[in-house]
């Protein structure tokens, strides 16, 4: 078989899903019996310092004779989660680079006073 004929045939159906720094493929792809599979990827991107980035991707292969248990799983653990999480996403708070923002103004009685605070003028620079 040609290689273009072969990219066809594992190309039977595709969804995409972005999220964030993270993209899921889902795809319907064929074995060389002609039967169908699903192939979950997971691709994620890095980004460097000096600006480079690189993705790393995870692959899951499932087949029919698992779908049925899969979805209930699935399901099962999304129902878990979310009935004892709820859907908002708290996750974020702790990224490395996560910034609370407040937006009421304190007054200078609400704001913290701390014994290492060490008040210099520029004058003393």
């Amino acid at each position: 078989m040609r290689e273009n004929d072969m990219l066809e045939k594992e190309e039977i159906f595709s969804k995409v899903l972005r999220a964030g720094r993270r993209t899921y493929f889902f795809d319907v792809r064929a074995t060389k019996a002609d039967d169908y599979y699903i192939t979950i990827t997971e691709s994620k991107k890095f980004t460097e310092e000096d600006g480079s980035f690189h993705f790393k991707k995870h692959k899951i292969y499932l087949y029919k004779e698992d779908f049925a248990a899969f979805a209930e799983i699935l399901e099962e653990m999304t129902s878990y989660v979310l009935n004892h999480k709820g859907e908002e996403v708290i996750s974020e708070r702790h990224q490395k680079d996560f910034k609370k923002e407040y937006f009421t103004e304190k007054t200078e009685d609400e704001i913290p006073q701390t014994s290492s605070f060490t008040d210099i003028s520029f004058d003393d620079i």
